[in-house]
């Protein structure tokens, strides 16, 4: 008879809970990862992500509940002997060291030899676009080569888990950008199950399989980004991730939805009133004579790449965006028409 060969099932989190004194800050937090996912806990400040990753890396004690690895409960494991990867928001880099024995850190104190140090210390400069990097002192590099090392080093030591804290929050818009694209391709050829906190949603969208949004210490949607964003379970998730209407919206009795400055032909609601999450850039503008909703724009924001059309409906604020090449002479004041189509409505719950 066959031995069995174990599954391995990745990092689970079962009602994981984190209190201090009467404040609960992370709430029966229930998840599971999948080995090479990149997971991205993603909420506004104070919601319980950090809290939450502290746990997993063993920084914090959970009041209540289990993590676990591979199948292996590892709630009581110290934090030095989880074998995870870290990067903080701070970084943490030791500025009376260069760049090679920065790197180098975690693999010194593992007592190995000074040749394996160097070797491994070239491989991970290699493979963060660094090489030739080793002798630099911290001091004279870029925000972007900095972040580089610090990744490096936590990753010097071949890590069973990533865990990233806010880790492009200081760098510039440009560079934060093209930092999220690079450090998604690292996972990607790693294939290194990665989880990372960020109040970006944005940075969220750009680089996670799966987002985990939460809200007060509570989980409030887990799925792919695209998902979350073309079907959030509610309110806080659907203002949250990406710009989105929040449209008040009862059934007119005939096949269709009232909504402030008209109607929605088709949009047959299952109860007498809802309320309507409808993305900018699924809001055509057209002929306000034979529109089904009309409106008066207030406001026009054009960002290059997209134009973002203001309206006022009746005390409603709807965003239409339009591509450039659609651009028409639209100014403050101008009535405009709104179409809608039913297929584009999410139907939030109460």
């Amino acid at each position: 008879m066959q031995p069995e060969v174990p599954v391995l099932t990745g990092l689970t989190l079962e009602a994981l809970t984190k209190r201090f004194g009467p404040v609960t800050a992370v709430d029966r937090v229930d998840l599971n990862v999948a080995h090479g996912t990149l997971v991205c806990l993603l909420g506004p400040s104070g919601c319980g992500k950090t809290t939450l990753l502290r746990m997993i890396a063993g920084l914090e004690e959970p009041t209540s509940g289990r993590i676990l690895l591979d199948g292996t409960d590892i709630t009581s494991l110290p934090a030095h002997r989880r074998d995870f990867g870290m990067v903080f928001q701070s970084l943490g880099l030791f500025p009376h060291l260069d760049v090679g024995e920065n790197i180098a850190y975690p693999l010194r104190i593992r007592g190995q030899s000074r040749a394996a140090q160097n070797e491994r210390v070239r491989q991970l400069l290699e493979l963060v676009h660094l090489p030739g990097y080793a002798d630099r002192p911290i001091s004279k590099l870029s925000g972007g080569q900095r972040q580089r090392v610090a990744i490096a080093r936590a990753l010097a030591l071949s890590p069973r888990l990533f865990l990233l804290d806010e880790p492009l929050s200081a760098l510039d818009a440009k560079l934060r950008e093209a930092m999220q694209v690079e450090l998604t391709q690292l996972q990607r050829r790693l294939g290194i199950t990665t989880i990372v906190v960020t109040h970006d949603q944005r940075e969220a969208m750009t680089m996670a399989d799966l987002v985990v949004i939460m809200g007060n210490g509570k989980v409030r949607q887990i799925g792919p980004p695209v998902e979350i964003y073309r079907r959030p379970a509610d309110a806080f998730v659907a203002s949250f991730i990406g710009t989105t209407n929040l449209i008040p919206a009862r059934a007119d009795g005939a096949q269709g939805a009232a909504v402030p400055g008209g109607r929605i032909p088709g949009l047959l609601l299952s109860q007498t009133s809802a309320t309507l999450s409808v993305r900018p850039e699924d809001i055509a503008l057209t002929d306000p004579e034979s529109a089904p909703i009309r409106g008066e724009v207030t406001f026009v924001r054009d960002l290059g790449a997209t134009i973002e059309v203001f309206i006022n409906c009746e005390g409603t604020e709807i965003i239409a965006v339009e591509p450039p090449r659609e651009r028409r002479e639209i100014r403050p004041g101008a009535r405009v028409g709104i179409a809608i189509t039913p297929e584009r409505c999410v139907v939030l719950p109460p």
